[in-house]
């Protein structure tokens, strides 16, 4: 069963680019050799640790979108223990959390056409008629005014 996963790994500041590019190109050649897919890749660059992890400081931040098995996973989990140049890294399965988001939104959107079928509107908003539920930005706040 094919899930996706986030992986997060903290590189040591003494690697140059080159080191951590071919550590991305590792992970690239396991996630292709075990059958699974990389989806997005992001460098976030050098960044400040939030807290001191032996003699560092700051590391270099690269996060993969990886789609595959947890078999790879371990494999990469695995492989990022017994290396040297990573600090830390950290797997996380979101696929459970995207399918909770589209089942919340769903029943959201089901519950605001019965409520408009049952005052008498049309299911969807019409145009000019104020913000769409997906548009409107939840700060997590209730109005309430300090």
């Amino acid at each position: 069963m094919t899930r996706q996963y986030e992986l997060v790994y903290l590189v040591s500041p003494d690697a140059t680019d080159e080191q951590v590019q071919g550590l991305h190109t590792q992970v690239e050649d396991i996630v292709s050799r075990m059958g699974g897919q990389l989806d997005k890749t992001e460098n976030w660059g050098r960044r400040k640790l939030a807290y001191e992890i032996g003699p560092h400081k700051e590391a270099t931040y690269v996060l993969a979108v990886i789609s595959g098995t947890g078999e790879l996973m371990k494999e990469l989990d695995r492989r990022f223990r017994v290396s040297d140049r990573v600090l830390r890294h950290l797997v996380v399965r979101v696929d459970v959390e995207t399918r909770v988001i589209d089942r919340t939104r769903t029943r959201r959107k089901a519950g605001s056409e019965r409520r408009r079928v049952a005052r008498g509107l049309p299911p969807e908003r019409q145009p000019g008629e104020g913000p769409r539920i997906e548009e409107v930005e939840d700060t997590g706040f209730d109005g309430a005014e300090v």
